[in-house]
This record gives structure tokens, sequence and C-alpha cells, in this order.
């Protein structure tokens, strides 16, 4: 076997044993990067070979959980010394002086970053069209689109361009690329994972999440960068849980599986739905039928909320303190204009504007507010279910990959096809994708949500899905 198709764990070990050379994994790896990164556009900033082998070499001493594993990082994640783009003109040229908290613990347990993953404009997306530097293509079929946000880290992992990889969610921007390129990703717990060094999009929302091509890389993976950190107020104080080796040692002889009703409306495929249900019924579990009545808002108050704390965010981008600023002459408003019409993508702009206008006098009350409480009826009716359920399951996505291009100039459209992983960030609970199987050859994915801090019983299910459907380490043609 080629050393770029190890796991992180077999990479880990095998490294750390003797039993396989950092100069084979690393050139690998770089190798099937110079054969297919030019068409895939997985990388925004790719790190030279020689600088990442050697770091290789020198973490194999460490003997931390992930030593010498290379991994991909989403471009809105700090990482010192390593370019940080958000993938906007924006940012085109910065070079933070800091990594983020989740980066420090990949190097603290021996991980090598490999590179910056390509994704949607300061993760405004769901395809990865939106980049600054083009879109990255779904390697099962170079006309598709990955999904996005995190599009890049998901096909990087896909196309086994990398071992594993980090990306974030703020509605659905890991598990959509998860399940549209046949790899697992995980949205943890909002607070579980420390958000310092992610730049900022929709602060209520967002949290950085592992992508792997296996349940026990993803479990790996976050027993690494979950940890409390005192630079996020927001991440939840406490230990957390060895992930990895909890893995298998779950009881759920009695577990009740709740099959969401309103995940499996209007606007779903029903070869998708018919994929995820078989997998589901194949389970052994007790399953009945559970309904949601909020999640009909769920898309509306999402996005009043998401932009609303985009135009906020997004507003220390002037031109005057980092990033690009529009060469012209005038005065400091007019600079200040002409840099953020410049620098900014249309999709950015556009969310910039409607969140500014939720915010504004006389709709505040009308948008915003309004959307807080419908988030709270979305919370209670996610409590209530888990009540008398260990989980809840539907579709990722409501429909396979599309063509690139297709959606992205009518974005009510593209909006709704958020419409089954918002929920999760409204509520703050943790979600998960796996392989569920195939439709028209393209992959499919199947949607674990759990009670706050569930990651463990997440783990487990996705471990037994894994084992009851094989889909596990899937090859794309030509990886």
């Amino acid at each position: 076997m080629r050393p770029r198709y190890l796991s992180a764990h077999e990479v880990s070990e095998a490294l750390r044993e003797g039993n396989l050379s950092p100069e084979d994994y690393v050139y690998s790896i770089y190798e099937n990067i110079r054969r297919l990164n030019n068409k895939l556009n997985a990388y925004i900033s790719l790190r030279p070979v020689e600088v990442v082998l050697e770091e290789v070499k020198k973490s194999i001493k460490i003997g931390g959980k992930l030593s010498g594993a290379l991994v991909a990082v989403k471009d809105n994640i700090s990482t010192k010394g390593i370019r940080t783009t958000c993938a906007s003109r924006m940012l085109e040229n910065y070079v933070p002086p800091y990594d983020a908290t989740v980066v420090e613990l990949l190097k603290r347990e021996g991980a090598v970053i490999i590179g910056k993953t390509n994704m949607d404009e300061f993760a405004m997306g769901s395809t990865t069209e939106t980049s600054y530097f083009g879109p990255s293509r779904n390697p099962w079929n170079l006309s598709k689109v990955p999904g996005g946000s995190s599009g890049g880290s998901a096909v990087a992992i896909s196309a086994y361009l990398a071992t594993v990889s980090l990306g974030s969610d703020t509605g659905g921007s890991i598990r959509c690329p998860a399940a549209y390129t046949g790899i697992y990703g995980l949205k943890p717990t909002y607070g579980l994972v420390s958000r310092y060094g992610l730049v900022a999009y929709a602060n209520s929302l967002e949290q950085i999440g592992p992508m792997a091509r296996n349940t026990m890389d993803l479990a790996l993976l976050l027993s690494v960068i979950a940890s409390y950190d005192s630079r996020d107020a927001t991440t939840i104080p406490g230990k957390r849980p060895d992930y990895y080796r909890t893995l298998g040692s779950f009881k759920m002889d009695n577990l009740r599986i709740g099959v969401v009703r309103e995940m499996f409306g209007e606007g779903v495929d029903k070869r998708v739905a018919k994929t995820v249900l078989r997998v589901v019924d194949k389970l052994g579990f007790e399953v009945e039928e559970v309904s949601l009545p909020s999640l009909k808002y769920a898309l509306p108050a999402y996005y009043v909320i998401a932009m609303s704390e985009a135009s906020s965010n997004l507003a220390r981008f002037d031109g005057v303190r980092y990033g690009f600023r529009a060469k012209i002459e005038g005065d400091w408003n007019t600079v200040y204009s002409m840099t953020r019409a410049r620098g900014f993508g249309w999709e950015v702009k556009r969310r910039i504007l409607l969140g500014t206008f939720a915010l504004s006098a006389g709709y505040y009350e009308q948008y915003y507010l309004k959307a807080l409480k419908i988030r709270r009826l979305i919370v209670e009716d996610f409590n209530r279910a888990f009540k008398d359920h260990g989980v809840l399951v539907g579709p990722t996505m409501p429909i396979p990959a599309f063509d690139i291009g297709e959606k992205i100039k009518d974005p009510l459209t593209l909006y709704m096809v958020d419409v089954e992983t918002v929920p999760a960030n409204l509520a703050g609970i943790p979600a998960l994708s796996v392989p569920a199987g195939f439709v028209d050859s393209l992959p499919i994915g199947l949607q674990i949500m759990g009670p706050i801090l569930s990651e463990p019983l997440l783990l487990n299910v996705s471990a037994i899905i894994e084992e009851t459907t094989g889909l596990r380490n899937l090859l794309p043609p030509g990886a």
C-alpha cells in the first residue's frame, strides 16, 4: 500500500516504530498533490516539501498522538508564518504572527501542517465557488462542486492530498463537503473546541472541527483539538474525554434513533432519502419518526443571524490596519469604501449589506430579534426530542453534488442547500456526517445529531454505521 493511503493512527505508529520512512510518506503525498492539485484546486498555500519533511523527522521524536501526520488546515485558521487568506483578495498576502489554539495543539501532538486549503471567501458559501482563488472541484466528478465552505479541506482528504484536515462549520461548512466528497466530518458542540485564531464570520454559530476518511481518525483528531482555552471565553470549562480511546466502549443496546420528519420533506431528493433510510434500517436499533416543527423556520433565522454577525465582524477590514488597500487618492471615507468594494467578493458584500439592514433601526426587532426567538424554539424542539432518543438522523444534504456554476448566480436557491445542516448550528449541538452510499456515482451523507457534549456517542454510532456500510477510506477515480 502506498503511504498516502494510510490512516493518521497508522502513519504515526509506523513512523514512530521505524516501519515507515519520513521520505516515503511525505513524497507519496506530495507526488499526488503535483499530479492532482492543478485539477482539484484543494490548496491555496502549500508548504515546501523540504521544510515539511524536516518537520516530520523532528516531530517523530515528540511521540505525540499525531506524530508526523500531515494535516491540511482551512485557510481561515491562523497559522504563524503561513499565509492565511480566507480565500479573499482582502487578505491575499496576510501572514499571521501567531497560531490558532487548534494549530498549537496539533503541533504539540507532533502533527505537521502541510498547507492551507481553499474555501468560500470568509467561509460564506456552500460550494467553494466564492473563493478569490477559484473553485475547488469534486474528486468524484470534476464538473461537480465539492461543497463548502470547507471544500478544499474535504477535497484534500478525499483525494489523498493530506492525511487529515481541519475545517470550520458555521451552517454546515464541514458536513456539506464531507457528504459531497465521501468523507467523515464533525461539527462539535459549540464551545468544545477553541475558536481563538479562527477568522470570525458568525461568532455564535461557528466551530472548528475535524475531517477524515474514517471514524477512528475523526476521533483521534478531535481528541487533539478539543480543549478549554482561556483566550476564548466561549469554550466550555473542564477536561475533555479521549474520544479515540472511547471508540467501541459504549453500550448502546437501548439506543433509540429518531428520524426527523422535516428533514425528509419537500426539496429532498427521493434517492438521497431512500439511501439514508436504508442505512438506518440496517443498524438494528429501535427507530421511530420524530417531528421538530420549528425547523421550517431554521433557514431564514440562520441567515438573518449569520449575516448580522458577519456585518459586524467584517467591519475591521478597512484597508488601514492590515490587508488589501485600494490604491486611490481621497478622504478616508472614499478609501474605506473603495477598499471594501474591491477587496470583497459579491457574496461577502451581499451578506454584509443584508446583515447591516437586519440590524438597522426599525428592522432590528422585525428581523434579528425574531430570528433569535426562533433559535430558542429550535433549541427547545431538539431538547424535547433528545429526552426519548439518543440521536437524531437525516440526510446531510438534500440533493447530490451539482454542477459548478449551476446555482452560484441564484443565491436563494443556493442558500436552500443548507436546509439540513443549519439547525445544529442554531442549537449548538454536535452533528456528524458519515458516508451513506452513492447516487449517480456521487457520495451521499447521513447526518447524526446528538445532545450537547454527546460527541463520544456520535462517534460510536458513526463507527457502527461505518462497519455496517463498509464505506471507509473511499477512493475516488484517479486518486
